[in-house]
C-alpha cells in the first residue's frame, strides 16, 4: 500500500467522525445536552487520531519528503500547514466550551456547536484538498522506494504516537458512534 493510500484511508475514518460530530451537535441544540462519554472520545480521537498520529504523519514524514523532491513549502503545503493548526484551534476552543460546558455552564453549548461546525467545514475542505491536489502530488513526485519508507515510518509514528492497539480502539469508536448517531 502507499503511504498517501494510508493517509486517504484515514481520512476517510475522519469524515465518519466528522459526520458523528454533526450529529452531535444537532442533538445538543434540539434537547440541550450530550452525551459526555461519547464526546470525550470524540475530543479524544480529533486530539489523538486526527492531530497527534494522522497530521504528525503529514508533518513529520510526508511534507519534509515532498519538499526534498522539489514541492515548494510555500505551495501546498504551506496551506495544509495552516490549517493544521487552525484546526488545532477549533479543537481546544471545543475543548474548553466543554470544560465550561461540564462546569454546569449549559450556554457554553453554543460555542461547542459554533468550533464544531467550524471545524467539520475546514477538516471537509482540507481533506478534499489533500485527497485531490496532495497526494496526487505526492504520487506523481515520490518513487515507491519513498512511499515505502513513509509507509514504514508512519506505522512507527502510530504505535510511538498512540501505541499499540490504540488505532484498532478508535476503529471500535467509529462504528459504536455511528450505530447510535448515524443510523
Amino acid at each position: 500500500m502507499k503511504a498517501t493510500q494510508q493517509l486517504k484511508d484515514e481520512h476517510e475514518g475522519v469524515k465518519i467522525m466528522l459526520s458523528i460530530i454533526e450529529q452531535v451537535c444537532r442533538q445538543l441544540e434540539a434537547v440541550g445536552s450530550l452525551n459526555e462519554g461519547h464526546f470525550e472520545g470524540i475530543l479524544e480521537f480529533l486530539k489523538v487520531f486526527v492531530d497527534k498520529c494522522h497530521h504528525g504523519k503529514e508533518e513529520d514524514l510526508l511534507f519534509p519528503a515532498l519538499i526534498a523532491v522539489g514541492v515548494p513549502k510555500e505551495g501546498p503545503i504551506a496551506v495544509m500547514l495552516h490549517e493544521h493548526e487552525i484546526g488545532r484551534n477549533y479543537v481546544k476552543a471545543i475543548s474548553e466550551a466543554y470544560a465550561i460546558y461540564m462546569a454546569g455552564d449549559k450556554f457554553s453549548s453554543k460555542d461547542i456547536m459554533q468550533n464544531a461546525y467550524g471545524y467539520i467545514s475546514l477538516l471537509k475542505d482540507h481533506i478534499e484538498k489533500e485527497n485531490n491536489v496532495l497526494f496526487v502530488m505526492a504520487d506523481s513526485h515520490l518513487s515507491d522506494k519513498i512511499q515505502d519508507e513513509l509507509f514504514e515510518g508512519f506505522e512507527k509514528i502510530e504505535e510511538e504516537r498512540i501505541g499499540v492497539g490504540k488505532h484498532d480502539e478508535f476503529h471500535r469508536l467509529l462504528e459504536k458512534l455511528s450505530g447510535i448517531y448515524l443510523n
